[in-house]
């Protein structure tokens, strides 16, 4: 399976700020759209990602002042991304071998979509179970 059949089920919607968006917008959209990392962008495109986790430890290093900082403070400026034609199961190791559990897509240069760990995790659980119905369809059938 691709990452495109992914994006197909999800969608490809994803959630941006920019770099001189300030930690405390970032954490009022973070909330607002229930998720836990939001793509950064810049006049050229996708220049990072922020998470929740990238949050938490630069607020232990600076204190409550972070709230006032810029994302471009708290991002992670090394990216990594994959592509719609991407298989998932590579998708997953990339992720794993990474420590990252939000990998925007990539095509053409362009944001087209985000897929997380949790994506990831979904899809590899509908194959278990799709392969469990064949399975037993299989059995029951006598084979």
């Amino acid at each position: 399976m691709r990452i495109a059949d992914i994006l197909r089920s999800k969608g490809s919607a994803v959630a941006t700020v920019t770099e001189t968006t300030t930690v405390t917008g970032l954490l009022a959209e973070l909330v607002m759209h229930n998720i836990g990392a939001m793509v950064v962008v810049g006049p050229d495109g996708v220049v990072g990602i922020v998470s929740e986790r990238d949050v938490v430890r630069k607020l232990y290093e600076h204190g409550p002042e972070l709230l006032r900082h810029q994302v471009a403070d708290v991002m992670s400026a090394v990216l990594v991304t994959c592509t719609p034609d991407d298989l998932v199961d590579d998708l997953s190791a990339l992720m794993t071998n990474n420590r990252v559990r939000h990998v925007p897509v990539i095509q053409g240069g362009r944001l087209i979509g985000i897929v997380s760990i949790g994506d990831v995790v979904k899809n590899r659980m509908e194959q278990l179970q799709s392969e469990q119905e064949r399975l037993q369809a299989y059995i029951t059938q006598g084979g």
